[in-house]
């Protein structure tokens, strides 16, 4: 568990997704590996979906020239995404770091995390937001699925450039996830030099602020200077408020803390947060 992957696809957002790599690997003294999954093609020349396609009864020698046909997309795409790996590497490098590997590897990219999860520290991922005809921003399934698959932390970034964070944010809520998230950070190296908010999205009680004291007492044994707020309302407002007041953040929070059933219902702070976050989003189990 010491390498920082860095999952590049080759799209506008890959420099961003290297540049907070570099800067995860450098902070953790990490090696850095450049991930490219090429994801299997859904070609014709299989079983009955060849047949469905081309008609019952089609002829072998068409059959095995679709799967040959198939296999040379899947080369071509492993030829492409090596060269884009190679192409990059030199961004990498000219952050300072002395470790850059590479790795191109045919998989959906839930199950090739999964894959190299016990050799990673952190998975890198850019967001890529597409926006529904009616404006509503959609989280990209790839990351939804690797955040809910690996037991690693999970880095995305959300825009196509990347710029050093000058604090962090932690969404708190006094859950047993999220004194876990504070336990992690508390020790990582991470947060060297970066002061760090605590904020809390609840009702001003003596629980509440004893829950949040508890938190920033052990941020503070660290040596880490530690700002706490406690505000009512939604956590995914004032999460998002407090962050657009502090564009050079970095947002840290815990996984989903609920079953799938009841997201489905009600939702979940985490998908909305990754979904609509202006800055990056650390995500930690």
């Amino acid at each position: 568990m010491n390498k920082v992957y860095a999952c590049i696809d080759g799209r506008a957002n890959t420099t961003a997704v290297i540049d907070a790599a570099a800067w995860a690997a450098l902070r953790l003294s990490c090696p850095l590996m450049l991930a490219h999954v090429v994801e299997p093609q859904v070609g014709l020349a299989t079983g009955l979906d060849a047949n469905a396609a081309i008609g019952l009864g089609a002829p072998d020698v068409l059959l095995q020239q679709l799967s040959e046909l198939d296999a040379q997309r899947t080369q071509l795409a492993q030829e492409a995404g090596r060269r884009m790996v190679s192409a990059v590497q030199a961004r990498a490098a000219e952050a300072g770091l002395s470790q850059v590997e590479s790795v191109v590897r045919t998989d959906e990219l839930s199950e090739a995390t999964q894959a190299w999860q016990n050799d990673a520290r952190v998975f890198v991922l850019g967001q890529n937001r597409d926006t529904a005809p009616r404006g509503r921003r959609h989280l990209d399934h790839h990351i939804e699925r690797v955040v809910r698959s690996v037991s690693r932390t999970v880095l995305v970034v959300p825009v196509d450039t990347f710029t050093a964070p000058d604090q962090i944010v932690v969404a708190y809520d006094g859950s047993p996830t999220a004194q876990r998230v504070v336990e992690r950070l508390a020790a990582s190296p991470i947060l060297t030099g970066l002061p760090v908010t605590l904020l809390m999205v609840a009702h001003d009680t003596p629980d509440n602020r004893a829950t949040l004291l508890t938190a920033r007492q052990k941020l503070e044994a660290e040596g880490r200077h530690v700002e706490t707020l406690l505000s009512p309302g939604t956590p995914e407002t004032e999460i998002l408020n407090l962050l657009g007041q502090r564009p050079r953040s970095l947002l840290a929070m815990g996984a989903y803390g609920h079953s799938r059933i009841r997201e489905f219902i009600v939702g979940s702070t985490t998908t909305t947060l990754l979904r609509l976050s202006p800055v990056p989003v650390m995500v930690l189990r």
